[in-house]
């Protein structure tokens, strides 16, 4: 096996990879520096700049959208105040109606109510006079029908036949009797 150079790793009599040969170190820190200085003053001067005022219009357009999100926002909810409040003046104004509503159907309720019952009280007093008109004139009869049978009654009972004036006198202590127990009903 061949032997190895102690620095480069290279066999033995083959050359050494350039860039780590020592004889080459100082042109390639210059290389390195003049590389080095070329990209920074590229990086500052023309891409950072364009980086930066990049980043500086997207931080515009974001803090302008954020703003009129918030404006946006705002008058969303100076719209639901609106509604809310309309919504609660609606509902007011409904409930006011339903009121007046209500009040004027309970007076006609009442209003019918009161000229059902004086049309009834009028038809109740009516019936009461008319009962009353039945009562007398079946009494009246009654009189009459007693004033005709009694007679025969009598007669069938006792044998005896008595006399007009007997029997009406009968039939008026009766009615005087009668008129008294029957003028509460």
């Amino acid at each position: 096996m061949a032997e190895t150079a102690a620095h480069t790793g290279a066999l033995a009599g083959e050359p050494s990879f350039p860039p780590f040969q020592a004889e080459n170190f100082a042109s390639q820190l210059v290389w390195l520096a003049l590389t080095f200085v070329l990209l920074y003053v590229l990086m500052s001067r023309i891409a950072l700049p364009r980086i930066g005022s990049i980043m500086a219009e997207r931080s515009k357009r974001i803090a302008e959208h954020i703003a009129a999100a918030r404006g946006f926002n705002a008058q969303a909810g100076a719209t639901q105040a609106a509604r809310d409040k309309s919504l609660a003046d609606a509902r007011d104004r409904a409930r006011a109606v339903i009121g007046l509503e209500y009040e004027r159907l309970t007076a006609a309720g009442r209003e019918t109510i009161a000229r059902l019952d004086a049309l009834l009280g009028e038809r109740l007093a009516a019936a009461e006079r008319s009962i009353t008109a039945a009562q007398a004139s079946a009494l009246g009869n009654v009189r009459n029908v007693a004033a005709e049978l009694a007679p025969a009654i009598v007669q069938r009972l006792t044998g005896k036949s008595p006399s007009g004036p007997e029997i009406a006198a009968a039939i008026a202590e009766h009615s005087l009797l009668e008129g008294s127990v029957d003028a509460p009903r």
